[in-house]
């Protein structure tokens, strides 16, 4: 059916597009063929204009209305023709359609056809509104899409809808942290959990990593999800091959040490052998301690390992020439207290100075008791003001009533004051108000 009709507009077009090609050919010629003549007939020779001018003038007008007539008689032609096309062209069409018949219409009538095998007329298909009533069964049968959203500023817009995000709810890692992080969010995006953080969340596992720490070194450190395995944990012959973890034991740190350090310095697995090994080997010289002795620093405070060793150099001279301790005494405190190495410039010498010039204590007791130089200021300032106006703030151990300043700055208030000032807590806070 479509095939003949398709034959039948062509066939109609070519013959609307002859007959249009022969009538302006036609007309043109004709035009044309009147121009001349007319053109011909006006056209006077040269001198002879006074001698055959009534003659000429009437041999012109005999001439125009020959051609008129010409003119006339063509033009009826061509219509009597136009209308002859017009009815063939009509008597064509409807032969054709009349002798048209539908090969699958026998087919048709033979077999019956279904209601499911009707086709279907979209525009009679009602569009459903949105707020329609729809049955159980076709809300079940509804399929919506699960992709992730284009474009959000916060991760819990993809929390739902990814694997990842959601397994590490689940340990714990703070979402809401590594968002403000530039570019952390997309990278967690884009990681497949059974590919990229399944195989590293074991990893952490074999070293000795408890469960509940999990949360925490991916919250602080969530580039370890996007370590090669081969450098957190490498099979290299070479010593500077080794890779972080198997490093740290080839310098005697205990398994139980590895996994404690990992966990409290999440960055420790992101640093390069060499690195680790030139912040091991300055410690020991800087401090001039022994192997065990800065291992044993290095376990207590992993941090050391990865922070920057500028601070750490301006602590220890702070301590050698504004502090005036000496070199085995620094050894005693870094050794005792390794954080000191950490702390701030202006807190230590505030500490000190209230210390020895307030409180009048030498410096081989503070390098007796180093834990002092860890504390606030404002602890130890409010304790010495108040044993100072109980008239029991004795610092010298030759002295009776001696306080140590172990006790002064590590006991609990209720125990200071019961134990220390013999006082109540009560009267302890009604001290502090008055400061």
């Amino acid at each position: 059916m479509a095939s003949s009709c398709i034959q039948l507009c062509q066939r109609c077009t070519s013959l609307l597009r002859a007959k249009t090609v022969s009538v302006t050919l036609q007309y043109s010629t004709q035009v044309q063929l009147c121009t001349a003549v007319f053109r011909a007939s006006t056209k006077i020779p040269n001198g002879s204009l006074f001698m055959s001018g009534n003659r000429t003038t009437a041999h012109t007008r005999q001439r125009w209305k020959q051609q008129m007539c010409y003119y006339s008689d063509y033009n009826a032609k061509r219509l009597t023709a136009e209308a002859k096309e017009d009815k063939d062209a009509e008597e064509l069409s409807g032969s054709d359609v009349v002798a048209y018949k539908n090969p699958l219409s026998q087919i048709g009538d033979a077999v019956p056809v279904t209601e499911s095998q009707m086709t279907l007329d979209l525009d009679a298909v009602a569009n459903r509104s949105a707020l329609e009533e729809i049955s159980d069964e076709e809300a079940v049968a509804l399929s919506v899409s699960s992709a992730l959203p284009p474009a959000s500023t916060s991760l819990r817009d993809y929390v739902d809808k990814s694997e990842t995000l959601s397994k590490l709810v689940q340990l714990g890692v703070n979402l809401w942290k590594l968002e403000q992080r530039p570019n952390v969010g997309s990278m967690l995006l884009r990681l497949d959990f059974q590919a990229d953080v399944a195989p590293r969340l074991l990893f952490l596992k074999e070293i000795g990593v408890e469960d509940s720490r999990l949360g925490y070194i991916l919250s602080h450190n969530p580039f370890i999800l996007t370590e090669d395995l081969d450098n957190l944990q490498a099979r290299y012959p070479l010593p500077l091959c080794f890779g972080r973890v198997n490093y740290l034991r080839s310098r005697k740190f205990s398994s139980e040490s590895v996994a404690s350090m990992v966990s409290r310095a999440p960055y420790l697995l992101n640093f390069s052998v060499k690195r680790l090994d030139n912040r091991l080997s300055f410690y020991q010289q800087q401090l001039g301690l022994s192997a065990p002795k800065t291992r044993d620093i290095v376990a207590r405070l992993p941090r050391l390992l990865c922070g920057s060793l500028e601070p750490v150099k301006e602590t220890l001279k702070v301590c050698k020439i504004e502090l005036g301790f000496k070199e085995n005494e620094i050894q005693h405190i870094v050794a005792t207290v390794p954080k000191v190495l950490t702390a701030h410039k202006k807190k230590l010498t505030q500490i000190f100075d209230y210390l020895h010039n307030t409180m009048k204590v030498p410096h081989h007791l503070i390098g007796k008791f180093p834990q002092v130089l860890n504390s606030k200021f404002l602890r130890i300032r409010e304790r010495h003001l108040f044993l100072q106006y109980l008239g029991k703030a004795q610092y010298d151990p030759s002295q009776p009533s001696y306080i140590s300043l172990d006790r002064l700055v590590s006991l609990p208030d209720d125990v200071f004051c019961t134990e220390v000032a013999s006082a109540t807590l009560d009267d302890f806070n009604l001290f502090q108000k008055t400061l």
